[in-house]
């Protein structure tokens, strides 16, 4: 038997392959309302990325002579790396980075929505079924928005880096629920919270700067989602099943801290340079330290910090596996913040500017 560990029967669970459990008569009536809130807000933050009135994917962009974001988040051009491009190639290089880091969102974007739709086959719970139709419709709509950015932009993405597409596979692929949960609706929305805060505020791209600010608005609601799983379950845990997920939150971190942005990662950008990406992941580790790699995560928007404080905040990390996260930040001073999440501000902004807009909305092919 599949060990879901969920202990709220809202998260009570079928076989996937069990259709004729999900027509049980009694089923349909036993709905929670716990969900009821993130579903009926649905409304205040509806935005389609085919939609000009939302996202004018036309807006021009210099590639060739502007950087995306900021030239000094980039490691690499803080090296001996700069000795060996020009001007043009330093910005090109810088761009294509981006371009790598918006694809792995792009490919998680697809995770979340594969992720989601598999747990509509597997929760007996209406209301929980219901919430998880409605992210993967959602998460639906951020794979065509980060598609089309991609496309106006390079024209395709780059292949979802090997660390990356491990995890996203195993993450959709798992039977266990609270695998499900904590992998994808805290560790992965946590990432992608602070991934969108920190290319939100720094991007000299209007457009990806709006694009990122819809995609918090729904993202803020999946994350709310994985605290309600933490708040109703982690409390009842035994010591043995704390342990497994708190185990299982640590590993994916790692997996992310070291792997996401990693050089061997990214070596299929500096073949394009005649660049051996050895070479530069030892011109990069010259420069970039752990010390260096801590004071990133002293920033609001890094998005290992919010990571790090999204398990914190949901009474996943113990004393157990605190030295995995206190190598990286001050644990006592994050526990001494405010609980909330990097991004809600920007989604609650953007929420009002979507209201503004579909109030005078009109369907695309309507009169």
């Amino acid at each position: 038997m599949t060990d879901h560990i969920t202990h709220d029967p809202i998260y009570n669970t079928a076989h996937r392959d069990d259709f004729p459990g999900m027509m049980n008569v009694d089923r349909y009536g036993a709905r929670t309302d716990a969900f009821d809130a993130i579903i009926s807000a649905t409304h205040d933050h509806f935005w389609d990325p085919m939609d000009t009135a939302y996202l004018d994917f036309s807006s021009p962009f210099d590639l060739k002579n502007e950087y995306l974001m900021p030239r000094e988040t980039f490691p690499e051009l803080q090296s001996a790396v700069v000795d060996k491009l020009d001007e043009g190639q330093q910005i090109h290089l810088a761009n294509e980075s981006t371009r790598w880091s918006l694809s792995g969102i792009l490919h998680g974007e697809q995770g979340a929505l594969s992720l989601s739709a598999s747990l509509c086959h597997i929760l007996v719970d209406p209301g929980a079924q219901e919430y998880a139709s409605n992210q993967t419709r959602e998460e639906a709509r951020h794979v065509t928005a980060f598609s089309r950015y991609i496309h106006t932009r390079w024209g395709k993405p780059y292949p979802v880096g090997e660390a990356l597409g491990g995890l996203l596979t195993e993450l959709v692929g798992a039977e266990e629920v609270y695998k499900k949960l904590v992998g994808m609706q805290m560790l992965v929305e946590g990432l992608a919270m602070g991934a969108f805060a920190n290319f939100h505020s720094k991007t000299n791209d209007p457009l990806l700067k709006r694009l990122t600010q819809l995609v918090m608005t729904d993202e803020a609601f999946h994350h709310k989602f994985g605290k309600i799983w933490a708040d109703k379950t982690i409390p009842k845990l035994g010591t043995e099943e704390h342990n497994r997920v708190e185990d299982w939150a640590a590993q994916c971190f790692e997996t992310v801290l070291f792997n996401l942005v990693n050089i061997r990662q990214k070596q299929v950008i500096y073949d394009q340079f005649g660049l051996d990406w050895q070479w530069v992941r030892d011109a990069c580790r010259e420069v970039f330290t752990d010390k260096d790699r801590r004071n990133t995560l002293k920033e609001s928007t890094n998005i290992f910090r919010v990571l790090i404080k999204t398990l914190m905040n949901s009474g996943i990390i113990t004393d157990r596996t605190r030295p995995i996260y206190s190598h990286w930040v001050d644990m006592d001073q994050m526990e001494g913040e405010n609980e909330d999440m990097i991004g809600y501000a920007i989604a609650d902004e953007g929420i009002e500017y979507l209201k503004t807009i579909n109030r005078g909305r009109k369907v695309i092919g309507q009169k």
